[in-house]
C-alpha cells in the first residue's frame, strides 16, 4: 500500500493567506487528523473576504489510494473577514501552556491582518462526529470560529484614528502574548494580545513595511523589510536606533528626482518583500526582492551582503518559508509555478564552524559582525514540484508523527502546503 504524498482542497474563493496548525486540537489530541488543519484566507478585491479552517476528512486518505472520489479536506468552519487577509497564523505551540487571562484551555487562537490585527478563537469538536461512510459530512461539525478582538491603534504618522492597513505580523513563540505587526505607514507595532494593548509603535522604515519577524528565542529583537529596500533589526531594550543589516543595491543610471528628496531618504531601489529566520540557526535569514527570481540568504554576523544566493526560479518569487525539522529545508515558490526545496545545511554548517568560538545568543546585542565572506551561489534545489498555475503562498506543517492503521501506515515527517488560485495542495516532504 503506497503512502499518500499529495492532498488537495478546492476553496470557493482565491486563497492567499495560509498557515498550518502548530499542534493538534486540544479536544482531538488522540485523532491524528487534527494535526492536518489549515487556516486559509481569501483574496477578493472587495469587502466580502472570508477566513476558514479546513481539516482532513479521514485518516484513511493518508495511507490508501481508493478515496479519490471524496475530498481530502473539508471546511470545518469559516467567518467573515471584510478586507483581504494579508496574513493568517495559528497560535504558536507555546500558547497551549500560557496562562491566558480570557481564553479557555480547550480553544485555540488564530490571528489575521488586513485593516487591523484580529484575534480569533477556534473551538473544535468535543466528541469527533463519526460517520459509517467516508465522504459523508457529519450533520454538525461542532467547530466554531469567533472574532475575539480587533486591534488598530492610532498611527504615529497618519492622522486617521483607525490606523493604516497592516501588511504582515510575527507571533512570538517564546512569549505568545507578543505580536509585532508591520504597516504601510512605515511603522511596526508590538502588541500584548493578552491585554489588547499596544506596547510600542516605532517608525521602522522610510517607506512601507512589508514583513516582520521575531528573532527565534528572543522577546526583544525583531527584524523588518520594506519598500525602501532595507532589512533592519530592532531591539525593544534600545529603540533609539536600529541596525541596517542589508540594503538592496541602488540602481545604476537613475534619473534625478523631480522634487528634492529628504536628506535621509534612500534613492529608489528594489523593495524587499519577505523575511524568514532559519529556526535551527537564528543567524540565518532568507529574503527576496520585489520582481526578483533569486533568494538572498543573510547572516546576522556578516551584515551588508548575502552569504548565499539561490538561483532556481524563472519568475518572480512570492513566498519563502523554513521547515521545522532538525536540519530544516527552505521552501520557495513563485510565478513560475514552481515549489523548490533547498537543503542549505552544508553551506550554513561551514559558516557556523567559522564562528564556533564565538557563539551568539538570541539576547545579545546586534553589534558583533564577523568578517565579510564571499557570496556563494546555489543553483540546484533538493526537490522541485511544478504546479498548474502560479503559486502565491506556502506554509509548512510541524513534524507530524507517523500513523499506523490496519490498512497501512504513514511515516513521520513534514508537509508543505501551497496556494494556487482556489486550490490548496499539500505535499509530503
Amino acid at each position: 500500500m503506497t503512502q499518500t504524498t499529495l492532498l488537495q482542497y478546492e476553496a470557493p474563493w482565491p486563497v492567499y493567506a495560509m498557515d498550518w496548525c502548530k499542534t493538534p486540537s486540544p479536544k482531538e489530541q488522540m485523532r491524528p487528523r487534527s494535526s492536518f488543519r489549515l487556516g486559509i484566507g481569501s483574496f477578493l478585491e472587495n469587502f466580502s473576504n472570508r477566513i476558514a479552517i479546513v481539516g482532513l476528512q479521514d485518516e484513511h486518505t493518508l495511507v490508501e489510494d481508493d478515496y479519490a472520489e471524496y475530498p481530502d479536506f473539508v471546511n470545518l468552519c469559516d467567518a467573515h473577514h471584510g478586507y483581504p487577509v494579508t496574513s493568517l497564523q495559528w497560535q504558536p505551540a507555546s500558547a497551549i501552556s500560557y496562562q491566558w487571562s480570557q481564553k479557555s484551555s480547550l480553544t485555540e487562537l488564530l490571528a489575521t491582518t488586513g485593516d487591523a490585527l484580529r484575534l480569533w478563537e477556534h473551538s473544535g469538536e468535543a466528541q469527533p462526529a463519526m460517520s459509517n461512510f467516508v465522504g459523508r459530512t457529519p450533520s454538525s461539525s461542532g467547530h466554531s470560529l469567533n472574532l475575539k478582538t480587533a486591534l488598530s491603534g492610532q498611527s504615529k504618522v497618519q492622522n486617521n484614528s483607525n490606523g493604516a492597513p497592516l501588511t504582515n505580523f510575527s507571533w512570538n513563540e517564546k512569549a505568545p502574548s507578543l505580536i509585532v505587526t508591520s504597516s504601510i505607514d512605515t511603522t511596526c507595532t508590538v502588541w500584548d494580545i493578552n491585554t489588547s494593548a499596544a506596547i510600542t509603535q516605532l517608525i521602522a522604515h522610510d517607506r512601507e513595511v512589508y514583513d516582520v519577524a521575531w528573532l527565534p528565542g528572543s522577546t526583544d529583537i525583531f527584524v523588518s523589510v520594506g519598500a525602501d529596500g532595507s532589512l533592519r533589526a530592532f531591539d525593544l531594550r534600545s529603540l533609539e536606533h536600529s541596525t541596517i543589516l542589508y540594503e538592496t543595491p541602488a540602481p545604476k543610471n537613475v534619473p534625478p528626482p523631480s522634487v528634492s528628496p529628504s536628506t535621509s531618504a534612500r534613492p529608489p531601489t528594489s523593495p524587499l518583500l519577505r523575511i524568514a529566520f532559519n529556526p535551527s540557526d537564528n543567524n540565518y535569514m532568507s529574503t527576496f526582492h520585489m520582481d526578483g527570481s533569486e533568494i538572498q540568504i543573510l547572516d546576522m554576523r556578516s551584515p551588508g551582503q548575502p552569504v548565499l544566493e539561490l538561483k532556481g526560479h524563472h519568475g518572480q518569487i512570492n513566498a519563502v518559508g523554513w521547515g521545522s525539522g532538525d536540519q530544516p529545508l527552505l521552501a520557495t515558490a513563485g510565478d513560475d509555478c514552481q515549489l523548490l526545496l533547498w537543503d542549505l545545511a552544508n553551506y550554513t554548517a561551514a559558516s557556523a564552524s567559522m564562528n564556533a568560538n564565538s557563539p551568539r545568543s538570541a539576547s545579545s546585542r546586534l553589534n558583533s559582525p564577523r568578517p565579510d565572506v564571499k557570496k556563494k551561489y546555489v543553483t540546484e534545489p533538493a526537490f522541485a514540484y511544478t504546479a498548474s498555475t502560479q503559486i502565491t503562498n506556502l506554509a509548512w506543517s510541524p513534524v507530524i508523527q507517523g500513523l499506523n492503521m490496519n490498512t497501512g501506515q504513514s511515516n513521520a515527517g513534514e508537509w508543505v502546503a501551497i496556494a494556487c488560485g482556489k486550490t490548496v495542495k499539500t505535499l509530503k516532504v
